[in-house]
């Protein structure tokens, strides 16, 4: 199993993680629940129209968190915005919903990774895995 799988994994067992911004000199933190792998790295998705793609396209540098019984998983890195026909196609296949929805009030789905991505998983008191990604 890749690294990316291996997130991938853990964040669909965990459903809902929170995903990390700053705004300014100001985190700003807010649940999440997309995210696709594709072509072995894993990409999140969040309107182009929100506070959060602003500030990840200000600043970069971001964090996801996830809990999963007695453990959690912090995953840091860059974010790089892509713009891929195979991509958006993937996602259109795994969410219809969201991109019914979407398409329907004419917004665009803005698409990203973690470029030098660092993963814990920790208990209360241990790490217990730690990789790159």
């Amino acid at each position: 199993m890749t690294n990316a799988e291996k997130l991938n994994e853990y964040l669909n067992k965990a459903g809902v993680f929170y995903f990390l911004t700053t705004d300014g000199d100001q985190p700003k933190g807010r649940p999440f629940g997309f995210h696709i792998l594709y072509q072995d790295k894993l990409y999140f998705g969040c309107g182009t129209f929100k506070n959060v793609f602003r500030q990840l396209s200000e600043n970069p540098k971001v964090e996801v968190l996830a809990l999963q019984g007695n453990e959690f998983l912090r995953y840091d890195g860059q974010a790089v915005v892509v713009k891929d026909e195979g991509l958006m196609a993937a996602v259109r296949q795994a969410a219809p919903q969201i991109m019914g929805m979407y398409d329907a009030n004419g917004w665009e789905m803005g698409m990203f990774y973690l470029e030098n991505g660092h993963a814990e998983i920790r208990g209360l008191f241990e790490l217990k895995e730690e990789f790159d990604v």
